[in-house]
């Protein structure tokens, strides 16, 4: 799909198996959604810009590449997006953190938003949306057009899975957002939920249910 890159690293796909399994601790889905965070962060940063710099090492003074240009915001539809995020801010803690909740209202599926709060310089920043789970993508779209009225110029979305219907909707409300995923699944049920999907990522993040 045009604007989607599917992320197959064996390490992701390995860890992608293990916390699908139903039997998974909620500890253990904790800990692999923030493993997993952090090895989607690589690929969706992958084409940062670098510029050089003259350092001093123990020996000798040398030119070294560094990240040039905009600064990262990590976006997090909580709230299983927050268990996402905390694998990234690991990887790259100097980023800032835009908190945007939402939750799926059950019986129409729309976005229902309860709380928002981002930097106030989102459009000199490229901003992140994290999202286990693009379903509907109506939570989703919601959150990308919240950024945008906050002046987000540059979004891409990270996601664990994602059903075709979901990255079709994004893609067609919001063309310049990219998407980075582990998996494309075969579709939704009539709950809205992804088959074979891992259920809701909030529940088993948070032992809700």
């Amino acid at each position: 799909m045009e604007g989607v890159t599917v992320v197959d690293h064996p390490l992701v796909q390995h860890k992608l198996t293990l916390i699908r399994d139903k039997n998974l601790s909620t500890k253990s889905f904790r800990e692999l959604l923030s493993e997993i965070g952090m090895l989607l962060c690589y690929e969706v940063t992958r084409d940062l810009p670098l510029e050089m710099t003259e350092i001093e090492t123990p020996l000798a003074r040398m030119q070294s590449p560094i990240l040039a240009g905009k600064k990262l915001v990590f976006a997090p539809i909580l709230r299983a997006g927050l268990t996402f995020a905390e694998g990234m801010l690991d990887l790259v803690p100097v980023a800032r953190v835009a908190h945007i909740g939402l939750y799926r209202e059950p019986e129409t599926f729309a976005a229902v938003e309860y709380f928002f709060k981002a930097p106030s310089d989102l459009a000199e920043r490229l901003v992140i949306v994290i999202v286990p789970v693009l379903a509907t993508a109506n939570t989703a779209v919601a959150a990308v057009d919240r950024l945008k009225e906050r002046g987000a110029k540059e979004i891409r979305l990270v996601c664990l899975i994602s059903a075709p219907e979901g990255i079709e909707r994004l893609r067609g409300i919001h063309p310049d957002v990219r998407i980075w995923t582990a998996a494309i699944d075969t579709g939704l049920n009539e709950q809205a939920f992804i088959i074979p999907g891992l259920g809701d990522a909030g529940d088993r993040a948070y032992g809700t249910k």
